[in-house]
């Protein structure tokens, strides 16, 4: 059994608190990772977040809802910006090509990734109040229909019968991001980051 506050390898490339809620809060999709036999089920879903607790829509039928239990733990890992960095010239690149002591700085900075994600654990439960489903659902019209926002209701009024919202309770959240400066630096130890 994993330990959800087992410490982050890299601790130079841990984000506070509130950059993972901001990953979070732009990522386009969550993945929901649920037990089960013999693999576990993870599927991307459209998640939003209301302070400490995540919201998703559902159809009433389907393999995750059958493996939704109330009070069940689940993982959502959001995955923000990703790029490959661009921290060198061609003739820089060929450069360090051409001298194998400088092969480890080619792999260190050109085959990788700039990126930010955040992973929740938390208990996930069915809302069964129309308040909380009509507030969850005016959330989730608000972060990706912002531009109808203004008619929300009348979409909500015409789904209850057909959707079912659930929601996660974080219990633990962590943040993690490798980005680089203007002058190639790594910014470790959530350097540069202002909420």
């Amino acid at each position: 059994m994993s330990d959800i506050y087992q410490a982050m390898r890299r601790q130079d490339r841990a984000m506070p608190k509130d950059f993972a809620e901001t990953v979070i809060d732009h990522s386009q999709y969550g993945v929901l990772s649920l037990p089960d036999q013999p693999y576990p089920y993870a599927i991307p879903l459209s998640i939003v977040r209301n302070n400490q607790t995540l919201y998703f829509h559902s159809a009433k039928a389907g393999k995750k809802v059958e493996l939704i239990e109330d009070g069940m733990q689940v993982c959502v890992t959001f995955v923000g910006q990703v790029q490959v960095p661009n921290l060198y010239s061609e003739s820089e690149i060929e450069a360090i090509a051409d001298d194998p002591k400088s092969w480890g700085t080619l792999a260190r900075t050109v085959f990788t990734t700039e990126f930010e994600s955040a992973i929740v654990y938390g208990k996930i439960r069915k809302v069964t109040s129309e308040k909380e489903l009509r507030t969850a659902l005016r959330i989730i019209g608000k972060k990706y229909v912002p531009q109808h926002y203004a008619l929300v209701d009348k979409a909500i009024n015409t789904a209850l019968d057909y959707v079912q919202i659930y929601a996660i309770e974080m219990d633990h959240l962590t943040g993690k991001r490798k980005k680089y400066d203007d002058q190639g630096q790594e910014m470790k130890h959530a350097r540069g980051w202002k909420a």
